[in-house]
């Protein structure tokens, strides 16, 4: 689906990865309604966006249904009908193993990450089903079929997305609704400090080697892939062979995973 004269929303839009995403779908003129849980955010990208563009945003927390079920209403004042649902708003969780990770943290990544883009798909597909064409596409992670030892909880509620992305895909197949499952490799955000998150990265020989993804770069990939229909999109060389590997070795992938995360990890 191209873009032009489509209304797209796209959650986290108020910095990282939705950021860019944003800023991309205006350049190839979509009008584009942000949702992010920092007004604040949102009104940077609205300068960045620049004046006269055609973006419109709320802060809303996507894990409360009762302000989720206002946004229809809110894009169609704004644009008319949303044509597109892009979940892109995530966290991590608190860099520590299972055993040592509050049940409140992991609540809190669930409910962001998971029930965060259920909520959305869930009140905006019957608006989605109306349209001539439509789609929704939802990020998921390298993460949600990598495990990586200090984000297992995170890992897991991306797992949830491929495979709610997934089952909707199977269900929406013979609907005017395409959906997109995007997997982000190491992409150079804020994510960390967004998600209340510190980590304390190694120096030296024990630092892991990772090459990022940089953020502009990841908004126009995952743009591209919405605009080409695509059933999944792979964000970075790195997540396009982790897949791989996880397929053909998954013990080999996760003992390799362990390996490189190993300095971040604290026992």
């Amino acid at each position: 689906m191209k873009l032009s004269n489509k209304v797209v929303v796209i959650t986290g839009a108020g910095n990282g990865m939705g950021r860019e995403m944003t800023l991309e779908a205006l350049r190839r003129g979509a009008s584009v309604f942000g949702v992010d849980l920092s007004d604040k955010a949102l009104s940077e990208t609205a300068i960045a966006a620049g004046k006269g563009a055609k973006f419109a945003h709320a802060a809303v927390d996507i894990t409360d249904r009762k302000a989720v079920a206002t946004l229809p209403a809110l894009v169609e004042a704004a644009f008319g009908p949303a044509d597109v649902l892009v979940n892109n708003a995530g966290i991590i969780q608190p860099f520590v193993k299972v055993n040592a990770l509050e049940f409140e943290a992991a609540d809190r990544v669930m409910n962001v990450n998971f029930f965060g883009p259920f909520n959305m798909v869930k009140t905006f597909l019957p608006v989605l089903l109306k349209r001539p064409e439509a789609q929704i596409a939802n990020v998921s992670s390298m993460g949600g079929y990598g495990p990586v030892p200090g984000q297992t909880v995170y890992g897991a509620s991306k797992a949830a997305v491929k495979l709610l992305t997934e089952g909707l895909h199977s269900e929406l197949m013979n609907t005017n609704v395409k959906v997109t499952l995007i997997y982000p490799g190491a992409v150079g955000t804020d994510i960390a400090s967004n998600s209340h998150v510190s980590i304390d990265l190694p120096t030296g020989a024990d630092a892991p080697a990772m090459k990022m993804t940089t953020a502009v770069d990841a908004g126009r990939i995952m743009i591209d892939g919405i605009e080409s229909d695509k059933a999944r999109v792979f964000v970075g060389n790195d997540a396009k062979m982790m897949d791989l590997l996880v397929r053909l070795m998954p013990v080999k992938a996760a003992e390799l995973i362990a390996k490189q995360m190993a300095g971040l990890l604290k026992d």
